[in-house]
């Protein structure tokens, strides 16, 4: 076996059949879930030792005694399987000497990410069954990493029918003087066909799946960093509850980057690319029960659950948020600092929303609608807006709003972006105050939410509960909150809610599917446009045009929060809006007469759509 010598790149040593002590195979083990605390190996001086072992493994990502499914996991050789994989944690300048052996006796693992980081090739070890091999290197740039194993012969990983991602774990290189505090949590998929009408799938944040996730405990007032990472090939919209986070850097699983401080904005909501990382950094104001989660309908919903099936369906309507939520989604729960009072001083505004249900619509089996009453008569219980009623609220005005459920199923509003109490924040069994659980808003109930609006900008609600049949079926609506003094001007401020037609995976925008009428503006006027992705899947393009030009436009906000002057900058008119964001842009257009598209494409796998609207200059 000849030895590489180590220098300031890569050296890796390839072997088949390196020597050592390694379990046959066997019948498959039992996973251990992975909460990535403990790192893996044994460091002597400035090595890192590691020896990985590939092999198939029964998955629990649920209750201990609940269903189970056979995947590939990574193991360090003697112990459990584990998912995620071993924590792989060094600092700046350790050498990692890894040992990996392929145990499984009918496919070939292609392994990436053991490498110097950043790692210009994503393949490192190509394993056949039976296979081991060694590679020895420097740990490289500080950041977080994501090593796997693909299985078969698809390197690529590219998302296919089915996925089989529950090998992936976390690499984290800390500079040399260390890392503050973090927590890491790293995303895993099982999706695959039993038969033609059936299939199985888990979800998993560090190997388990709701209501079985870690319960994240905190206090008011503390300073959080955390590292996420995607080990799947699909992109996550990862939305956190009633606060907003900084991304402190971003990678692609193989290379990393820091986020200048000045580059930096906050959200709510942030789209993960597949195999893709990041820090975040947030500190929560407020007590309560909170979540964070995918916002991929599909991916929290109940049919997420190992084993759903049709007798199951019972759990979309249910109040318990242990059944009516599943997968990816995690929650949080923080103690109120002692002392504090978090009580609203100023006397609130009083609205009432009505939430009523109608016939179909187009593919829409049935509709839902909120509808804002204006006025002392409350509106009809027929009547049917979607989306929603515009919400316009004022920054530093309190305001209640009365939900009166007139629909025959439970329900409950969250409202997205919106930093507010627990109790108040939509999630039905979930949302506390002290001990109690804010109920369910049952058919002919009423429930008053309590809003203290610190921030000016766009948000949206939502139903948070039975969400795909809710939400595609209209139950959605925008919110503007503007700035003390400021009133909001239809001939300059644009509101654009996207959501999908029914469950077919159609989409609408402001409840039309092709188009809407012609919008006049005025020359020489700041146009702002505020975009709003509600859908349950699939993200949206906006673009504007004159003629075939893209022209400029300027960022403005992202998820209701404004964006430093710094990033406020001039770039071209088209931009994805993912599930769970908003954006904001301001175009300004030239007092000269002519004629602009909006256009909103929406790639939908069985049919691309494009929705447009034209804009007149007057």
């Amino acid at each position: 076996m000849r030895l590489a010598r180590l220098g300031t790149a890569t050296s890796v040593l390839l072997a088949s059949g390196v020597a050592g002590s390694w379990p046959a195979p066997a019948a498959p083990a039992r996973v251990v879930v992975n909460d990535n605390r403990v790192a893996a190996g044994v460091l002597k001086r400035d090595t890192l030792r590691v020896n990985l072992v590939l092999q198939r493994a029964e998955w629990y990502p649920e209750a201990e005694n609940g269903p189970h499914v056979t995947v590939e996991a990574f193991s360090e050789a003697g112990k459990a399987p584990r998912i995620p994989a071993p924590l792989i944690r060094v600092r700046a300048g350790t050498v990692i000497r890894a040992t990996v052996r392929n145990n499984l006796t009918d496919s070939t693992a292609h392994i990436i990410g053991l490498g110097t980081h950043p790692i210009a090739v994503g393949d490192t070890l190509h394993l056949k069954p039976g296979a081991s091999a060694e590679v020895t290197f420097l740990a490289g740039v500080p950041g977080t990493y994501l090593y796997r194993a693909v299985i078969g012969n698809d390197p690529d990983g590219a998302i296919g029918d089915e996925e089989h991602e529950t090998t992936g774990g976390a690499f984290v290189v800390d500079p040399l003087a260390g890392s503050r505090p973090d927590r890491i949590f790293v995303l895993n998929i099982v999706d695959y066909n039993i038969d033609s009408t059936h299939r199985k799938q888990a979800l998993g944040i560090n190997g388990k799946s709701w209501p079985y996730t870690e319960r994240v405990a905190m206090t008011v007032g503390d300073s959080l960093r955390w590292r996420v990472i995607n080990g799947t090939a699909r992109g996550h919209p990862m939305h956190l509850h009633g606060f907003y986070f900084r991304t402190t850097a971003a990678g692609t699983g193989i290379a990393a980057t820091d986020v200048p401080a000045d580059q930096q904005f906050l959200a709510v909501t942030d789209s993960y690319a597949r195999w893709s990382t990041r820090e975040i950094a947030w500190s929560p104001d407020r007590p309560g029960n909170w979540l964070f989660h995918c916002h991929l309908t599909f991916h929290v919903v109940p049919d997420a659950r190992l084993d759903h099936g049709p007798a199951d369906e019972h759990e979309t309507h249910s109040t318990d948020p242990l059944e009516h939520m599943a997968g990816l989604v995690m929650g949080i729960t923080v103690a109120p600092r002692a002392g504090e009072s978090y009580l609203r001083a100023a006397a609130p505004r009083q609205l009432d929303l009505f939430m009523n249900e109608g016939g179909p619509r187009g593919s829409m089996e049935k509709t839902f609608s909120y509808i804002l009453q204006n006025g002392p008569t409350p509106p009809a219980k027929d009547s049917m807006l979607i989306p929603g009623s515009l919400l316009l609220l004022t920054r530093g005005v309190p305001v209640d709003i009365t939900v009166h459920n007139r629909t025959q199923q439970p329900g409950g509003i969250h409202w997205h972006g919106i930093e507010l109490e627990s109790w108040s924040d939509g999630v039905m069994g979930w949302s506390s105050r002290g001990s109690a659980m804010a109920p369910a808003i049952e058919p002919g109930k009423s429930f008053t939410a309590h809003l203290s609006l610190p921030r000016a900008g766009t948000f949206m609600y939502h139903t948070h509960m039975n969400d795909l049949e809710q939400v595609t079926n209209g139950a959605v609506g925008p919110i503007v909150v503007l700035e003390p003094g400021e009133t909001f001007d239809p001939n300059r401020d644009h509101v654009y809610i996207t959501f999908w037609h029914g469950e077919t995976g159609t989409f609408l925008v402001n409840g039309d599917s092709t188009g809407s009428a012609p919008l006049e503006i005025v020359g020489g006027l700041v146009q702002r446009f505020r975009f709003i992705n509600i859908g349950p899947a699939n993200l949206v393009r906006f673009t504007l045009r004159r003629d075939t030009t893209t022209v400029e436009w300027r960022a403005r906000a992202k998820d209701g929060a404004d964006l430093s002057e710094n990033l406020r900058t001039l770039r071209p008119a088209t931009f994805a809006v993912n599930v769970g964001e908003t954006y904001d842009f301001e175009f300004t257009p030239p007092t000269r007469p002519g004629s602009y598209e909006l256009s909103a494409r929406f790639n939908a796998a069985a049919a691309p759509t494009t929705w447009r609207q034209k804009l007149v200059v007057k």
